[in-house]
C-alpha cells in the first residue's frame, strides 16, 4: 500500500499580502503528477485543508480540481479537517464523495471513522481522527475518564479499537509531543491553542497501536517519537521563519504488517521564499529580476525614500522591507525594564528619542506618548 502523506495545505492563504493561489495551484499540480508517477494507491490529507473556515471561491475550486483528478486516476483521498476549517462546511457532501473514492472525516461524532483499502498484501484500515478538543470528546464519551488534552485524545482512539494483527493507519490534527520534546515550530502555525507546550498536546506514545500516523498542524516536516510519526508540513513556505526550511511530502509504502517504508521527496515551488540583505544600491547592483517571494533588509544608516519601489523593479514580490543599522541595533539594546526603575520615565523616553532620532522630543511628542503610555498601562495619572 502506498500513499502520499500531505497536511496543512492552506488553500486560499496571503502571506503579507500576496495570495498565494497560484503557488497552492502549481504545489497541487506537482502533487498530483507525483502521485500518479508513484502509482499511489491513495493520498491522505491530515487537516488545515483551508486557511479560514470559510474559504474564498478560488480556494474551493482548487481542492476541487484536485480532488476530482484524483479521482479519475482511482487514487483514493483521505481527508479530516484541521482547526482553520469548519467541519460542517469540509463534510458538506461526504457521503457521496465516498462513492468517489474521497472520504471526508470533518466532524468527531464520539468514534473514528474507518477507511478501508486493499492492495496485494491483504488490508489497510484508516482510521480518521479530525481536529478535537477536550470538552467536544467529554461531550461524546462521558463515561471517559478526561482530565487533560491528552486524556481526551487518548479518550477518542481508544474507542476506536483497532485490530493489533491488521496494518493501521491512523490520520490526525493535533499537537503531538516525543520524548518530553515539543515538534519543532515553523512559525506560521497561527491560530494555534494559546496552550501549546503547556496544556493541549499529547503525547506520541498514545499512538502505539498505529503502523503509521499522519498527522497535522504544525507546518516543519519531522518524525515525533518514532519514524512512523510524522508531520508531513506545509508544501510552501508561509512565513519568514521557513525561509531556510526545504519542504518535503513523504511518499509511504506499507509492506506485511510491520514493514514500513518512507521516502521524503522534496517540493520545488512556483516561487521560492527568500531574505536577501545589505545597502540598497549593492541589492540593485546584484539584482537579477526574480519572481521570488523576498523579506529584504537595508543596512543603509539613512531611511531611503521610495526603497520599496526601487527594490520591486527587481523583485515584483518583495514581501517585506525592513532595516538592520546602528538606530535598530540601539533599539535592540535599549531595555525599558531595566531603565524604568533608575530615571523617571520622562527621561527614559527623552534619552531613548535621542537614541533613535538623534533630537529632543517635543512637547506635542511627549503628550501623545505619555497618553499612550497611561492607556498601555506603563505610568499612571501621577505620572
Amino acid at each position: 500500500m502506498k500513499f502520499l502523506h500531505l497536511a496543512d495545505l492552506h488553500l486560499g492563504k496571503s502571506v503579507s499580502e500576496f495570495s498565494m493561489i497560484r503557488d497552492q495551484e502549481a504545489v497541487l499540480d506537482l502533487l498530483f503528477t507525483l502521485a500518479k508517477e508513484e502509482k499511489a494507491d491513495a493520498v491522505l490529507i491530515s487537516g488545515d485543508v483551508y486557511d479560514k473556515a470559510i474559504p474564498s471561491e478560488e480556494a474551493v475550486h482548487l481542492l476541487d480540481s484536485f480532488l476530482n483528478r484524483l479521482s479519475q486516476e482511482n487514487i483514493s483521498v483521505l481527508i479530516i479537517s484541521g482547526n482553520h476549517d469548519s467541519d460542517e462546511r469540509l463534510n458538506f457532501g461526504s457521503s457521496l464523495f465516498s462513492a468517489r473514492g474521497v472520504y471526508i472525516a470533518g466532524k468527531y461524532e464520539g468514534s473514528l471513522q474507518k477507511v478501508t483499502l486493499k492492495d496485494a498484501q491483504g488490508e489497510v484500515d484508516f482510521w480518521m481522527l479530525p481536529f478535537v478538543k477536550a470538552s467536544l470528546v467529554r461531550h461524546y464519551l462521558p463515561e471517559a475518564d478526561i482530565e487533560s488534552y491528552d486524556d481526551a485524545v487518548r479518550a477518542a482512539i481508544s474507542a476506536c479499537q483497532p485490530d493489533p494483527d491488521r496494518r493501521n493507519v491512523l490520520l490526525a490534527h493535533q499537537f503531538v509531543t516525543g520524548h518530553g520534546q515539543d515538534p519543532e515550530m515553523a512559525g506560521s502555525e497561527n491560530q494555534l491553542p494559546q496552550a501549546v507546550g503547556t496544556i493541549e498536546k499529547v503525547g506520541w506514545d498514545a499512538f502505539e497501536a498505529f503502523d503509521y500516523v499522519a498527522l497535522g498542524h504544525i507546518h516543519t516536516p519531522q518524525m515525533v517519537g518514532r519514524e512512523t510519526i510524522r508531520y508531513a508540513g506545509s508544501p510552501l513556505k508561509y512565513s519568514l521563519s521557513e525561509i531556510r526550511r526545504e519542504k518535503s511530502v513523504p511518499v509511504v509504502t506499507l509492506g506485511k504488517k510491520g514493514e514500513t517504508d518512507i521516502r521524503l521527496v522534496p517540493i520545488t515551488p512556483l516561487r521560492d521564499m527568500r531574505r536577501i540583505k545589505g545597502k540598497l544600491d549593492e541589492l540593485l547592483d546584484a539584482a537579477l529580476l526574480t519572481e521570488d517571494y523576498i523579506y529584504a533588509t537595508l543596512t543603509d544608516e539613512e531611511i531611503i525614500p521610495d526603497a520599496v519601489g526601487h527594490l520591486r523593479t527587481y523583485y515584483p514580490n518583495l514581501m517585506k522591507l525592513d532595516y538592520a543599522n546602528s538606530h535598530t541595533r540601539a533599539v535592540m539594546d535599549f531595555s525599558f525594564r531595566d531603565q524604568q526603575e533608575k530615571v523617571s520615565f520622562k527621561e527614559l523616553m527623552t534619552d531613548f528619542y535621542q537614541k533613535i532620532r538623534g533630537g529632543d522630543i517635543s512637547e506635542q511628542e511627549w503628550d501623545i506618548l505619555k497618553g499612550t503610555a497611561k492607556e498601555a498601562g506603563l505610568i499612571d495619572e501621577t505620572d
